[in-house]
C-alpha cells in the first residue's frame, strides 16, 4: 500500500533510516519461515509497503493499513488477515515486536538491510548463457491452447537430442519455480551445458501459456506433452529420434502416461515420480507429516480413517455436491467423537469448505483413482527412476518397489532405479526433508544428482 509519509518529509535522515527491508524468522508450531516487510518510499515521500514470504515464495502481499512513528511501525494486511506490532530500537536496525494472525501472537523480531532481500541461490545461472536460448509457442491443435516455451540447445554440432521437463503438481512456469528455487532452470542450464537440447513450458493457463489450468487433469497436461514433442519434431537442431521426458513428481506420471502411448520416446527420467495411486501417496504423505508434528498413534490413525473415508465418499459421489454433503457429514462426526482432535480434525468450517473444493476438482478426483502401473507396465524405452531418502511428498522405498515391480511385469529390463541418500522431494541435501525447508537450502539440486541425469541421458542417446 502507499500511505503519506506525512511530517516525515521534514525529516530525510528518519525516512532514510527506516527505508529497506525488514527480515526475520517467525515460528508456527514446529515450522520456521520468513517474513520481510519491505519499506520504500516513492518521488512524494510516500511510503510503499509490501510483505513478503520467501520461504512460500510468496512476494509483493498488499498492505492495507501501515502507521509509522519515531519509535514503532504497526503493518496491517487483509490479504494475509495479520498484524504486526514493532517498536525501532536507537539504531533503527531491529524491530522488536509480535504478528497476529488467525487468534495466534507470536514473538516475530526484524532486522533491517537497506538492500532489497533476497535468498541466495548459488546454483541459478546468468546470461549470457554459452549456449542458444529460444523463446517458442507449442501449440496443442486438439485442446486450441498455446504453450510459451524456452527451448536450450548447444551453439555448435547438432542435430542434438533433447528432452522435455515436465512440471509437478500445481500451476507451474517453466522454471518449475518454487519456494524461491528454479529447479528446472538449473536443469535446463546443465543438461544444455553437456550437449543435450531441453524444452521446458508454462503450465497451461499459467504464465504466457493460454488455456485453463483450474479444469485440466493429468491426462490433459499428457496432451500437452505429445504436443511438445510433436513441435520438436519440426525443429531442424533436434535429433527426432532421441526425444526424451523428465518429469519431476507429479510429472513423473504425466511422462509415463505419454511413453505408454507413443513409441517415438527415446526415454524417460522419472524425478519423485509415483509409482503408487494418488490416494496411496496421500495417505502416506499425511502420515509422515502428520508423526513429524507429534501426533500419537491413535490421532494417527484416527485421522487416516477419516481421509480414508473422505476419499472414498469422493470416489463414489460423481456429483460435487453430494460429494461435499458427505464429506461434511464425515466431519462432524469425527470431530464429536474427538473433540479437539488433531489432523484434519483442527480444520475450521471455512477451511473445511477449501478442503472439499480441492478435493472435488477434476484434477483432484483423477489423481486420486490414476494408478501409475497402468503406464509403466506399457513403458518400453529406457527408464531413470530417482528419488530422494528424506522425501515425504512422494516416500522414496514403496513409490520406487511399485515402479520397478510394474516395469518388471511390463517386460522392460532397460531401467536403472536409485534412492538419493540424504536429497528431499526438490532433491536438494536436506536435514528432515520437512517442506518448510526447502527455501532455507541453498542448494536448488544436488550437483551429484544433476550428473547422474546428465550421464544417462547421455549414454543413452549415443
Amino acid at each position: 500500500m502507499i500511505l503519506s509519509s506525512h511530517g516525515f518529509s521534514q525529516n530525510q535522515e528518519l525516512i532514510g533510516k527506516i527505508k529497506g527491508s525488514w527480515s526475520g524468522p517467525i515460528k508456527v508450531g514446529s515450522a520456521e519461515l520468513t517474513l520481510v516487510i519491505n519499506i520504500s518510499v516513492d518521488e512524494k515521500d510516500n511510503f510503499i509497503v509490501t510483505i513478503d514470504s520467501p520461504d512460500q515464495g510468496v512476494n509483493g502481499i498488499a498492505t492495507s493499513k501501515v502507521t509509522v512513528t519515531r519509535d514503532s511501525l504497526i503493518v496491517k494486511s487483509k490479504t494475509l488477515m495479520g498484524t504486526y506490532l514493532g517498536a525501532f530500537d536507537e539504531n533503527f536496525s531491529t524491530l522488536k515486536g509480535i504478528w497476529k494472525q488467525s487468534g495466534m501472537t507470536l514473538p516475530l523480531d526484524l532486522h533491517h538491510s537497506f538492500e532489497k532481500y533476497s535468498v541466495k541461490r548459488p546454483q541459478e545461472p546468468k546470461p549470457p548463457y554459452p549456449y542458444l536460448e529460444r523463446e517458442v509457442i507449442v501449440k496443442n491443435e486438439n485442446a486450441k491452447i498455446e504453450l510459451s516455451g524456452t527451448l536450450t540447445m548447444p551453439e555448435k554440432g547438432g542435430p542434438f537430442p533433447a528432452v522435455i521437463l515436465i512440471t509437478g503438481s500445481g500451476a507451474q512456469n517453466r522454471n518449475e519455480e518454487l519456494m524461491g528455487h528454479k529447479p528446472f532452470l538449473v536443469l535446463a542450464d546443465y543438461l544444455t551445458r553437456k550437449g543435450i537440447a531441453v524444452l521446458r513450458c508454462d503450465d497451461r493457463g499459467f504464465g504466457k501459456s493460454t488455456g485453463t489450468f483450474s479444469t485440466a487433469t493429468i491426462l490433459d497436461f499428457a496432451t500437452d506433452v505429445s504436443a511438445a514433442i510433436e513441435f520438436l519434431k519440426t525443429q531442424k537442431e533436434i535429433e527426432t529420434t532421441k526425444i526424451g521426458l523428465a518429469g519431476h513428481s507429479e510429472g513423473g506420471l504425466v511422462a509415463p502416461i505419454v511413453a505408454s502411448e507413443r513409441k517415438d520416446v527415446a526415454f524417460l527420467v522419472l524425478l519423485a515420480g509415483p509409482g503408487l495411486t494418488g490416494e496411496q501417496i496421500l495417505l502416506m504423505q499425511s502420515a509422515i507429516i502428520n508423526k513429524k508434528a507429534g501426533l500419537t498413534e491413535k490421532e494417527l490413525a484416527s485421522d487416516n480413517l477419516l481421509r480414508t473415508k473422505i476419499y472414498a465418499a469422493i470416489k463414489k459421489n460423481s456429483d460435487n455436491k453430494k460429494a461435499g454433503v458427505k464429506v461434511k457429514a464425515l466431519f462432524r462426526s469425527a470431530k464429536k467423537k474427538n473433540p479437539g482432535g488433531n489432523g484434519l480434525c483442527q480444520l475450521d468450517n471455512y477451511q473445511i469448505d477449501l478442503f472439499i473444493q480441492q478435493c472435488t476438482s477434476p484434477w483432484f478426483r483423477t489423481f486420486l483413482v490414476l494408478d501409475p502401473i497402468d503406464y509403466l507396465s506399457k513403458v518400453h524405452c529406457p527408464l531413470l527412476a530417482l528419488n530422494g531418502s528424506l522425501d515425504i511428498q512422494v516416500p522414496a522405498k514403496e513409490n520406487l518397489e511399485a515402479i520397478e515391480k510394474a516395469l518388471i511385469f511390463g517386460g522392460n529390463s532397460s531401467y536403472s532405479i536409485e534412492e538419493i541418500p540424504g536429497a528431499n522431494h526438490l532433491f536438494q541435501q536436506a536435514k528432515t526433508g520437512n517442506v518448510d525447508e526447502y527455501a532455507k537450502i541453498e542448494e536448488t539440486m544436488s550437483p551429484e544428482v544433476l550428473e547422474k541425469i546428465a550421464t544417462w541421458i547421455g549414454k543413452e542417446v549415443k
